[in-house]
């Protein structure tokens, strides 16, 4: 699973570096809802979006949803905090 490229492929403005693997899945847990974390998992590993939809038992509004309001979410200061190593 590649979750720091996919970060980095959804958030529009990074300015610090990510904290480790284990950390981000944990903040991201957190963060989102079991959905959106669902849909997350499966864009960090790599799915086609027609796979994802069909695992995940998504139609196409419901799928395109569900992903604006992951990307909305992972663009929020507050998620961002979570996310970041200040170190």
């Amino acid at each position: 699973m590649q979750i720091e490229a996919t970060l980095k492929s959804l958030i529009k403005v990074i300015n610090y570096p990510f904290k480790e693997p284990q950390e981000l899945e944990m903040a991201l847990r957190k963060r989102l809802t079991k959905k959106e974390f669902k849909l997350f998992r499966e864009l960090a590993s790599n799915t086609p979006k027609e796979e994802i939809a069909k695992k995940l038992n998504f139609d196409t509004p419901e799928f395109e949803r569900v992903e604006q309001n992951l990307i909305k979410k992972l663009n929020l200061e507050q998620t961002k905090q979570l996310l970041y190593s200040y170190d």
